[in-house]
């Protein structure tokens, strides 16, 4: 443990699987108490915080839908009696869908939308009251998709823009507040996400993503909380507004 965030609380939206528990272990590593919130797999988030206190970290689960406000409250309130304070939120929580503009749906339209940007918004605006004095961090993970889009992603690419331009706005909003918020971009990412689309390591697919990145590899989820971890500790306090991609140097 390095304990550059000792007597912090970090809370990591969808932080049971993927890039959030990566983000997740790396803020217990750092020396933080850490809340890994999830919507429906408790067992992958139970296996998180073991991960964390077997690392000699300390961390619990909460259940809560970021895209409804009744449980974004509870999410905070059960935060606050469990450790008396928040002082970072990861908003890392979403969904993604690819389909042609044919396929699109509202549904599923308001399905992404509801928690890509809703939640984002949610759970900020609940953070901002449980932040003390001397202020707090949040932290969106976005996503290269925002400003280059890949085709048949035009929702959730939408979405992913919209994310960056909350940052900025929140940014220079919050920061009389002395909050900060910075966005982190992932390139791709190999994580049990995008596994369960048949993707490995030797797929035509993660290869071409491999021959886009300047260093010659994907990112991997203890990457972006690396980062993350750097955004949300004292060694960052002068940082706001901005978007960091954590891509291999994406092209």
């Amino acid at each position: 443990m390095n304990n550059s965030l000792k007597n912090k609380v970090v809370i990591v939206t969808g932080g049971s699987k993927g890039i959030g528990a990566g983000i997740a272990k790396q803020m217990g590593l750092a020396g933080a108490k850490v809340v890994v919130n999830y919507a429906s797999s408790q067992e992958s988030a139970d296996t998180v915080v073991s991960s964390i206190i077997e690392q000699g970290g300390n961390a619990m689960a909460i259940k809560a839908d970021v895209s409804n406000q009744a449980d974004v409250e509870r999410l905070f309130e059960e935060t606050i009696h469990a450790y008396r304070q928040v002082d970072t939120l990861v908003n890392n929580a979403g969904c993604y869908e690819f389909a042609p503009l044919e396929s699109f749906t509202e549904s599923s339209y308001r399905k992404i939308f509801d928690l890509n940007v809703l939640g984002i918004l949610l759970a900020s605006q609940e953070a901002v009251k449980h932040f003390s004095p001397k202020g707090g961090s949040i932290i969106n993970i976005t996503s290269f998709a925002g400003p280059r889009p890949e085709p048949y992603s035009v929702v959730y690419s939408a979405s992913k823009g919209a994310a960056d331009s909350i940052t900025y706005a929140l940014s220079q909003e919050l920061g009389p507040k002395q909050i900060r918020v910075n966005s982190i971009r992932p390139g791709g990412v190999l994580t049990e996400g995008v596994a369960k689309w048949g993707a490995t390591e030797d797929s035509e697919a993660v290869k071409a993503m491999i021959a886009r990145s300047a260093l010659a590899r994907m990112a991997t989820p203890d990457d972006i909380g690396q980062m993350a971890v750097f955004l949300a500790s004292d060694a960052s306090g002068v940082i706001t507004g901005q978007t960091i991609e954590v891509s291999g140097g994406l092209k």
